[in-house]
């Protein structure tokens, strides 16, 4: 059995573990709300109330922190992705998915810079996160391809790309909300 990120489930935890896991992803969303993903995990597991030990212990780094933390939008964006797949104009669809990643992706500050640096590396614990998401935007690309919609030799990968620099851009900007919209309808004409 495996979740929608892919991941085999690793065995039950302790109750006293699970406490110790849910306090760190409640504090690890607050900070990262707050301070961006660049935020203390030292501060994190301290909010928490546990060592920076056991905050080591249930994420080995910075990136299967952000991974478990993100993982529920992931779900979201994944469900989203399945939805679209039925839509009758399927450039439409990929539209409405690249702005949901987008919308995402500005939610945190770094976030979009985490996923850029991660994007080709497959190792990262959020390639948990981006995989996923990666095959559910092909399928999208796909049929809006497969529709003319889309020119042939566009790829997931690049409008992936494309899309968390919009939103690092978006971030940098944080006094123009209408930045990221405007980015992503120029990237979006370039490829019919």
């Amino acid at each position: 059995m495996t979740t929608s990120t892919g991941r085999t489930p690793a065995r039950p935890m302790r109750a006293d573990a699970r406490r110790n896991y849910d306090r760190l992803l409640t504090e690890a969303r607050a900070a990262f709300a707050a301070q961006g993903t660049d935020a203390s995990l030292e501060e994190i597991s301290r909010r928490a109330g546990v060592g920076i030990g056991t905050l080591y212990r249930h994420f080995p780094n910075r990136h299967a922190l952000l991974s478990a933390v993100f993982e529920d939008a992931v779900r979201a964006l994944l469900g989203r992705s399945r939805e679209l797949l039925d839509d009758p104009q399927p450039c439409a669809a990929l539209v409405a998915w690249l702005r949901a990643i987008v919308t995402h992706a500005c939610e945190y500050r770094g976030l979009s810079r985490a996923l850029l640096s991660c994007s080709r590396d497959e190792s990262s614990a959020l390639a948990r996160c981006s995989t996923p998401l990666t095959e559910a935007g092909r399928a999208l690309l796909v049929r809006a391809q497969e529709a003319g919609s889309v020119r042939p030799e566009i790829t997931i990968g690049d409008l992936l790309q494309l899309t968390n620099a919009i939103a690092l851009a978006a971030e940098e900007t944080p006094d123009d909300p209408e930045l990221a919209d405007r980015l992503l309808t120029l990237t979006l004409r370039g490829l019919s």
